[in-house]
């Protein structure tokens, strides 16, 4: 039977499927001996050898499992350094920070942020990424993953403080059904009542008055460092440069105090939340 030459310099992806074949064949063992040491099915270790499908986290951990790897090279961290891949270039460096912030002040536009999110309102948001074909099923799960692990930050003791001013668009945009919106209300409204959280909503009206017209994040170090992290089309930008932050800094002050008060706020997603205008 002939086989496919794989080429592990065609992509992350493409490495890891080869060498999943070089260890199944040293090991002596077929595809389908293989999908029974992982509870696989022969198919599925195809089409990752052959780099057809993307590996998961939990096949990886069986790999490992079945060929007995441990330490520091495992299929597992290479799952992980093809994960981090579907990710925008920049953003899981930031990730690493945003972890141990102690502070955090973020602006968002039409969506309401990951730390925010229910996963429910995660996983539609990924759900259309997928019917686009920008990512695949594989990659929308583990991006919902990700969001859950993120919010641990929200929890962590001590507890960042946390800021965040919403454009309207955020809350006015449907995703999904009503009753995933009426969860996403809740979250925000739990949120608000947070002894380390602050939620405003920059509305509508203040027009030319918004001084950000993209989201933009920054943090707060333990030793009082600041960097701002913001996005475009292509990959995310992490600033650590000071001088550089310091006018992002004011212009998110100046946000804040243009920006609804925290009680008004609220209002405006209760009567979202009720239906009203």
């Amino acid at each position: 039977m002939n086989k496919n030459e794989l080429n592990p310099d065609a992509s992350p992806q493409a490495a890891f499927g080869a060498r999943l074949r070089s260890l199944r064949e040293a090991c002596g063992w077929t595809q389908e001996a293989l999908a029974d040491r992982t509870g696989y099915s022969s198919v599925h270790v195809s089409a990752v050898e052959n780099a057809r499908k993307p590996p998961t986290l939990r096949f990886s951990r069986d790999l490992d499992r079945a060929f007995g790897i441990e330490g520091a090279d495992t299929f597992e961290r290479q799952y992980r350094e093809i994960k981090h891949g579907s990710l925008l270039e920049g953003f899981p460096e930031y990730v690493n920070f945003e972890g141990r912030a102690v502070e955090i002040r973020l602006y968002e536009v039409g969506v309401i942020p990951g730390l925010l999110q229910t996963p429910e309102y995660a996983a539609t948001l990924e759900a259309d990424a997928v019917r686009r074909a920008a990512i695949t099923p594989e990659q929308a799960e583990e991006r919902v993953e990700l969001v859950s692990r993120r919010q641990a930050t929200i929890a962590r003791a001590p507890a960042p403080l946390i800021h965040v001013v919403l454009d309207e668009s955020c809350v006015r945009r449907p995703m999904g059904a009503p009753t995933i919106m009426d969860a996403q209300f809740d979250r925000l409204l739990k949120f608000a009542e947070m002894p380390n959280t602050l939620l405003q909503i920059a509305p509508f009206k203040m027009g030319a008055r918004r001084p950000f017209s993209l989201p933009v994040t920054v943090l707060t170090m333990a030793d009082r460092a600041i960097m701002s992290y913001a996005e475009s089309a292509q990959r995310g930008h992490l600033e650590r440069d000071g001088g550089s932050v310091v006018p992002i800094l004011t212009a998110y002050h100046q946000l804040q105090a243009e920006a609804l008060s925290q009680a008004a706020s609220v209002a405006m997603i209760e009567q979202l939340r009720k239906g009203s205008p």
